[in-house]
């Protein structure tokens, strides 16, 4: 295969990882904008800039995308060294502009200096609908322990739309199939979660995640919610607050009679994991989970009351039961017929044993508790 022409070598020079070119930041204070530790970036981007994740046409690529901590008021500029056009002929660069302008919305700041400006309206800021949980949690850096929030909101709420539309720019970078929602539909529920901090005396609100919840209808008088997006953002990953929002709004339909019970979009295999921590803490507090009655080995009694209480839902059968939904008989016996027996002992000893690892976690984190 023939080496690469002097020229395709050139261009190669002018391709740019995006995942490594968008620079995020949630800025509080004014030094916060030339402080490099608070940067993170996106784990994702292929739904922006496609498949391969690069942007052509640039060297030294930076794709600015700073947020203010609270109302998340924007600040979107590209900064490079040498662009493609300026050196080649017949050669075009990729439209970043526009390719991100698709995904946020309009009225972001282009200059440093206007945006630090509205670091000081931030103080105004306050979280959008009703309260339903306050927690801390202990921050060894500060030495101190630090308040959260969460609320439950709609777009009935004052500047929620606008507030929503910035937040959810951040799916693009984080949930690999996300998409956006339909606001108007009004069966969509928000929650937020927020830090409470103190800045010149006054006390101010950090965004920290949210999740979104449709209410399915269920015949005849019943709703089924169902998770569909859920996000905690990177410089609060870790902290516990992804088991509190999901337990709080678990709480927060448990005590509907009209929730029939729980489901989830699509959940990932790190969800799934949150989602069984969250119900054995919860399953804590019902009386056929008491010790004693553990003790006793799992029973029936123990699944009809986490369903009726905790309004789990069922689990799904697993890879077998889903062949035989959606296969004819005659399909299902010829896959089942090409599953090696010995090979089926060993993917069920597999799939037993990361059980029991996942169980196992589960139970070291509740000792923690």
């Amino acid at each position: 295969m023939a080496g690469l022409s002097a020229m395709e070598k050139k261009l190669a020079e002018y391709k740019c990882n995006t995942n490594e070119a968008i620079h995020l930041k949630l800025v509080r204070f004014q030094e916060d904008l030339e402080d490099d530790s608070m940067t993170f970036h996106p784990e994702f981007s292929h739904q922006v800039f496609g498949d391969d994740e690069v942007a052509f046409g640039y060297k030294g690529l930076k794709i600015l995308l700073y947020y203010i901590a609270g109302n998340l008021s924007t600040l979107f500029r590209i900064d490079y060294s040498s662009k493609v056009n300026e050196n080649f002929d017949c050669v075009e660069a990729d439209d970043i502009e526009n390719k991100i302008r698709e995904i946020i919305p309009p009225g972001f700041n282009r200059s440093i200096d206007d945006f630090a400006c509205l670091l000081e309206k931030d103080v105004n800021f306050k979280p959008f609908g009703i309260l339903l949980h306050t927690y801390s949690v202990h921050n060894r850096e500060a030495g101190e322990d630090i308040t959260y929030q969460i609320y439950k909101a709609d777009m009935t709420c004052p500047g929620f739309r606008e507030y929503h539309e910035r937040l959810q720019t951040f799916l693009m970078w984080f949930i690999e199939t996300a998409s956006f929602i339909d606001v108007d539909d009004e069966r969509w529920n928000y929650f937020l979660v927020f830090e409470k901090y103190n800045k010149d005396g006054a006390t101010l609100f950090a965004t920290v995640g949210y999740m979104t919840v449709y209410n399915y209808y269920v015949y005849p008088d019943k709703t089924r919610p169902r998770v569909s997006q859920m996000l905690i953002l990177p410089p609060f990953q870790g902290e516990g607050h992804g088991a509190q929002l999901l337990e709080t709004v678990h709480r927060y339909y448990m005590l509907s009679p009209t929730v029939l019970d729980i489901t989830a979009e699509d959940p990932s295999e790190n969800y799934v994991k949150l989602r069984d921590f969250v119900l054995v803490k919860l399953c804590q507090d019902l009386p056929c989970f008491s010790p004693e009655k553990l003790k006793q080995g799992f029973s029936q009694e123990m699944v009809t009351e986490a369903q009726q209480k905790l309004k789990v839902n069922k689990k799904k059968q697993r890879e077998i039961a889903k062949m035989r939904r959606c296969l004819r008989p005659e399909e299902l016996t010829n896959q089942l017929n090409q599953i090696d027996l010995n090979l089926q002992h060993k993917q069920l000893d597999e799939t037993f044993q990361q059980l029991v690892s996942d169980y196992r976690r589960v139970l070291e984190r509740l000792a923690q508790v």
